[in-house]
């Protein structure tokens, strides 16, 4: 694993294990930002819809250079990994959204860790800094407001966030490795 990445780990664990002491604060000062400004502009960074839309442009600048469409699949391949594995840790951990302990009808269903919505944008963000380096501040900020978003919103706290940011990251380094080594993806070129 290369020298940057064990840094990100260590500190996202340490953020991580920070995250959960700061749950709480970070709802209610961020619930103090409201206004609808806000509203509309993380409303679009918070809809899954406009995340797909992203990835589907990438997909498409993708596209645009030969020697680049071996990349697709491991891109789609990471969001699919990410969303499959957010759905399974939902489901067996079953933390209830912060917005259902004000008003428990409305997300009966609805599990809060870890943001899959995180996960979609950080698993996405280390192979489009491979290919697209020159705008590899793009790629973050963005996964970053997704993040926000989600807290903006208050359907998920810091710490749903900040696992789903490293663990969707590190699937996205994981498939990268893969891809690397391996070449699994040769036969889509």
């Amino acid at each position: 694993m290369k020298r940057l990445n064990i840094i990100i780990l260590i500190v996202g664990i340490i953020f991580f294990a920070v995250s959960f002491i700061l749950d709480n604060l970070i709802i209610t000062q961020i619930a103090l930002m409201k206004n609808p400004f806000f509203d509309l502009v993380f409303g679009w960074f918070t809809s899954i819809i406009n995340v797909f839309v992203i990835l589907i442009l990438v997909t498409t600048l993708f596209l645009f250079e030969e020697k680049k469409r071996e990349w697709i699949f491991p891109l789609w391949l990471s969001f699919i990994i990410s969303a499959s594995a957010a759905f399974v840790l939902k489901l067996i951990i079953a933390r209830p959204r912060p917005t259902e302990l004000l008003y428990p009808i409305l997300n009966t269903l609805s599990y809060s860790f870890p943001s899959l919505h995180v996960m979609v944008a950080f698993a996405a963000v280390p192979i489009l800094n491979k290919e697209f380096p020159k705008i590899k501040l793009f790629w973050l900020a963005f996964a970053v407001l997704v993040a926000f978003s989600r807290l903006y919103f208050n359907v998920h706290y810091l710490s749903d966030v900040v696992f789903g940011a490293l663990l969707g990251y590190f699937i996205g380094i994981f498939i990268i490795y893969i891809e690397e080594k391996y070449r699994p993806f040769k036969f889509l070129k």
